[in-house]
């Protein structure tokens, strides 16, 4: 566990996410996910992608995952996106 938290940012189509396109327990887990274990240590709950996505990392919550990135000289993870693995995946 780092020595302070990190703090939290969501782009506008993460928080869209998670309050209109989710279904409700999903929202609320992944929210429950987001406030606590990601922000303690974002490096231990996720893994690092590979191009094209290099730069960002997911975490899984079952079928759903959560996309962000990490900015350790600001101490700051930025969720990207949170949604299903079917679709989180894609680049184009």
């Amino acid at each position: 566990m780092t020595a302070r938290p990190y703090q939290l940012l969501i782009t506008s189509t993460a928080r869209r996410q998670l309050a209109e396109r989710l279904p409700e327990s999903i929202a609320f887990a992944a929210h429950e996910f987001i406030s606590g274990p990601l922000l303690e240590n974002p490096h231990r709950v996720g893994k690092e992608l590979m191009p094209p996505l290099q730069g960002r990392h997911s975490a899984r919550r079952g079928t759903y995952r959560v996309l962000y990135r990490i900015n350790d000289a600001d101490m700051t993870v930025t969720v990207l996106a949170v949604g299903p693995r079917s679709d989180i995946y894609r680049t184009d």
